[in-house]
């Protein structure tokens, strides 16, 4: 079995649960969770194949709600009420992406063929903040001892004007400088490494940071 942790965060500290999305709700059609994944309230996926043959990419169809930490009574600009309860979604959004499995390799110990993340690349949900204006530097390093070429690259998602930058032996640099405009603004930036297996990219955990600007 795999997991894998999304990131899923509210600025303003309500609670974030995922959920699959339901075709009754017309949040999907269809809504066809996959037999082989499971996700939890917490955002984490787990990935469990039931049979030998699972080389085949998944349809992931998720919904992310945010939740009050406690009771909290809305005022509509009509001047309409709404008491909203620990158990009332505030909002939600769709997530939806495809996971694709590949073959199996010799061994799924980190730091073999699968790449593993060393110091100091931060943890994931790590808090990181930048003021308007500066540079924020964030390096990150990782290995894999029996791959063919070691680690191949660096695949992130963030900030448009972020800037990958490739140093050796595994090690990488992003970097990104936030515009006034976006100050007291929280941005996700999320990336994995990549080492190569015969002709199979292999991929590390996921690994996603919160700067707050």
């Amino acid at each position: 079995a795999k997991n894998i942790d999304l990131l899923a965060f509210d600025p303003d500290g309500d609670e974030v649960r995922c959920r699959y999305g339901n075709t009754s709700d017309s949040e999907c059609n269809p809504c066809s969770p996959p037999s082989v994944l499971s996700v939890s309230s917490n955002c984490s996926l787990s990935f469990s194949p039931t049979y030998s043959n699972s080389e085949l990419p998944y349809a992931v169809q998720l919904v992310i709600e945010d939740f009050p930490t406690q009771d909290i009574n809305l005022i509509q600009t009509d001047g309409s009420q709404e008491v909203k309860t620990t158990n009332d979604a505030i909002s939600k959004i769709p997530l939806q992406f495809v996971l694709k499995v590949g073959p199996p390799v010799p061994s799924c110990a980190k730091g073999d063929y699968l790449p593993r993340f060393l110091s100091p690349t931060p943890e994931h949900r790590a808090q990181l903040y930048a003021p308007a204006g500066q540079t924020l530097v964030i390096n990150i390093r990782a290995e894999a001892t029996q791959s063919n070429k070691s680690i191949t690259g660096l695949l992130y998602s963030g900030p448009h004007n972020a800037v990958k930058a490739s140093l050796g032996s595994g090690s990488f640099s992003l970097t990104w400088t936030p515009s006034a405009s976006e100050d007291g603004q929280s941005h996700p930036i999320c990336f994995v490494v990549q080492a190569n297996y015969l002709t199979t990219s292999l991929h590390s955990d996921l690994r996603c940071v919160i700067v707050t600007v």
